[in-house]
């Protein structure tokens, strides 16, 4: 393969408008600097005590699935005030969450697979929660990401593409026209779930610990009724967080609507084709 292009721009430059754009268009964006020196110490003491499985393709990639109710810092970072107020743009003011899980990559993990999040049958790797029409993956990394230590992987505008080729169930070694994401510890990526994806190997010296947590605004549940989040535990979390642990099965659909419903709406700007250009 060859050496893939490297998208290290500038990302503190992007208005909200050219955020939403590339996550729209190219399928990813990257959200810097969102966490401190003492948020990264504090996550990184919260999963250095977590129990982890490594994956069946190699024991150098470790995870734990379902990190939602960890507390401390762990739980705060899904009410990321700066996270949430992007996707409260780019999906209206409803989100769910649908997914926490934490990963490390190891020096001698091969890499991750090109492939997609979002299968709108199901799929024995991630169930019924891959087949929500809509949904993002925020991931936060706790270690720089460098060209030796597992950066993202992405080929742009793949979510966008008709061709047999953009099967959401097909995976892929590599792809001449993929692009390599480094970005420095306390950022995110923050990418849609039909977007090609994956990461490339830890050939350096240091593991690569990652964050990664799914939301998707309360239309677009998934095809089937998946597991409810344990009742009990979501009355625990802090009360800004709570209401993002709605029902995960929520949709808000209309199989019988007619063609000229009553009190139609003559605005919708979350559709205005003008939200690239929006500043703040």
């Amino acid at each position: 393969m060859k050496t893939p292009r490297i998208d290290d721009r500038d990302w503190t430059a992007l208005t909200t408008g050219e955020r939403i754009r590339q996550i729209e268009v190219e399928g990813y964006v990257v959200l810097p600097d969102l966490l401190s020196a003492d948020d990264l110490t504090r996550l990184k003491q919260a999963t250095a005590k977590l129990e982890t499985f490594a994956v069946d393709y190699s024991v150098h990639q470790r995870g734990r699935p379902g990190v939602h109710f960890m507390g401390g810092a762990m739980t705060e970072l899904i009410g990321h005030p700066e996270t949430l107020s992007f996707l409260r743009i780019l999906f209206g003011d409803e989100i769910i969450v649908m997914t926490y899980d934490y990963a490390c990559s190891e020096p001698g993990h091969p890499g991750v697979s090109l492939h997609t999040d979002g299968q709108p049958y199901g799929s024995e790797i991630f169930g019924y929660e891959g087949s929500c029409p809509c949904l993002v993956r925020v991931l936060y990394y706790l270690d720089d990401l460098t060209p030796e230590v597992s950066p993202f992987r992405a080929v742009p505008h793949s979510h966008l593409a008709l061709h047999a080729d953009a099967n959401p169930y097909k995976r892929y070694e590599s792809h001449p026209e993929e692009v390599m994401v480094t970005v420095k510890a306390g950022s995110a990526v923050a990418f849609q779930h039909h977007l090609f994806h994956g990461n490339f190997p830890n050939t350096g010296t240091r593991s690569r610990e990652m964050l990664a947590i799914s939301y998707r605004p309360a239309w677009a549940g998934p095809a089937q009724d998946i597991s409810a989040f344990d009742p009990a535990e979501v009355e625990k979390l802090p009360d800004p967080i709570r209401p993002l642990f709605a029902d995960r099965n929520t949709r808000h659909w209309n199989f019988s609507g007619g063609n000229k419903p009553r009190n139609m709406a003559s605005e919708a700007p979350g559709i205005n084709p003008s939200r690239w250009q929006r500043t703040p």
